[in-house]
């Protein structure tokens, strides 16, 4: 059971870092060079597209994180699993309590260039934090697969 939640666990990290980084520095960057009339169709595709593509994972990372605490793989620290835990909460956070209000202040206004700066800005707190995730589940990988 702990070594199949952990591999949920480390899949959803890992995949959902690459979607960050991308989103970080492709996608976020790129809605400053859309026009005022293209800009909402744009937007409003890239909610509808997104939200499929992440909710799952967010969800499975989440849910694998909480369960690991009770189903812990041999050789790992609680502590290292609870930093896990709260390092997906802290994400949770900044999506509901930043992102989103942010992408819905672009959906309600349309083209904003200081609220784009301000999405583009912000997200790194998301990348930042997914990026030190994957390096948490990655070292707890190793420390399982070590003889």
């Amino acid at each position: 059971m702990e070594k199949i939640l952990f591999l949920a666990n480390l899949s959803a990290t890992l995949f959902l870092t690459g979607v960050i980084w991308t989103t970080q520095v492709v996608q976020y960057p790129f809605f400053a060079y859309f026009n005022a009339e293209t800009f909402t169709k744009h937007h409003d595709e890239y909610r509808f597209w997104i939200t499929p593509i992440v909710a799952p994972p967010m969800i499975a990372e989440l849910l694998s994180a909480i369960l690991l605490l009770f189903y812990p793989p041999e050789n790992i620290d609680s502590k290292l699993l609870w930093l896990a835990l709260v390092l997906t909460l802290a994400i949770w956070a900044s999506t509901f309590f930043i992102q989103v209000p942010l992408h819905e202040k672009l959906a309600r206004s349309g083209f904003d260039s200081q609220t784009i700066t301000n999405l583009v800005n912000t997200n790194w707190i998301r990348t930042i934090l997914w990026s030190l995730r994957a390096a948490l589940v990655l070292y707890l990988a190793w420390k399982i697969i070590r003889p």
